[in-house]
């Protein structure tokens, strides 16, 4: 087994990197701690402790004993471990307060990229490298949306990188377009550990953040990417081939557009047939919006 005292700065930082787009979220220590036994002998403790005053109290006054001085060290050997500070939860119907507050009070793209990186009530962002902003054409009349960034965006800290980004490129020269005609965004700005599914209440607070960019870019159509993006906007529980290809209105911060869901660039990736799915999708959004 290789210790970490063996490796080198780089690539101890290359391993942590690694497990960390794992979805590692804790590290064990390098010898096995028998939590179960730790904890009933605290429980024991603590009965002893509670026992100790009303064993004082039953004694007769003149006759109490004088215990034995415990040693320092043996104390201190058995000393239940110091536990560590409790972390700082802020409720999710306060965070979604604070950061609809947040995304509002945001005139500009830019204001509100600080006010998104100055946010705290998402657990979301402990875990991410990056916050994975919008990007492209901030005037363009389309507006492309995914679920949520993967490590190759997490790591780039920008949207549709990586294979993912390759596979969107080729999609949209399929149409005569390209990442400079375009804006591209995600429904959720941090990386989910392990790329897992957002929580619904993560899913909640990161909604105004979303809903903020697509009402400052006021695009006139959007194209949603995946299953996740799809019901994020529209509700219900339809999958994305219920979906997709159908033409449905998109309203966020008092501004709507037309909007259209399709395959994400990853479902093409693991399962090429979806591709002739996608393409009917893109002919269909090509000929609305005149590209």
């Amino acid at each position: 087994m290789i210790s970490a005292n063996d490796l080198s700065t780089s690539e101890l930082a290359a391993l942590l990197a690694f497990h960390a787009e794992a979805g590692v979220e804790w590290l064990l220590e390098d010898a096995p701690v028998d939590r179960l036994a730790e904890f009933e002998a605290m429980k024991a403790r603590r009965a002893e402790g509670r026992a100790a005053p009303q064993a004082r109290q039953s004694t007769p006054t003149g006759t109490q004993r004088t215990q034995p001085a415990v040693p320092a060290s043996r104390t201190r050997d058995h000393a239940a471990p110091p536990s560590a500070p409790p972390s700082v939860a802020i409720p999710d119907e306060q965070a979604i307060g604070e950061a609809r507050f947040a995304a509002e009070s945001a005139r500009s793209l830019a204001e509100l990229r600080s006010a998104m990186e100055a946010f705290t009530g998402c657990n979301l962002r402990n875990s991410a490298r990056n916050l994975v902003f919008v990007e492209g054409n901030a005037s363009s009349a389309v507006m492309i949306i995914g679920p949520m960034p993967y490590a190759d965006d997490d790591r780039d800290a920008r949207p549709f990188a990586g294979r993912h980004g390759d596979m969107l490129n080729r999609m949209l020269v399929a149409i005569g377009l390209s990442r400079d005609d375009v804006l591209l965004s995600n429904a959720i700005p941090w990386r989910p550990p392990g790329n897992r599914v957002p929580s619904s209440r993560e899913a909640d607070i990161c909604r105004p953040f979303i809903e903020r960019q697509i009402a400052l870019a006021e695009p006139r159509h959007v194209l949603l990417l995946g299953n996740f993006t799809a019901r994020f906007f529209y509700g219900g529980s339809e999958t994305i081939h219920q979906m997709r290809g159908q033409w449905r209105e998109l309203a966020a911060g008092g501004h709507a557009a037309p909007a259209m869901a399709t395959l994400h660039p990853q479902d093409l990736v693991t399962a090429p047939i979806n591709k002739r799915f996608a393409w009917q999708d893109l002919l269909a959004f090509k000929a609305r919006i005149g590209a």
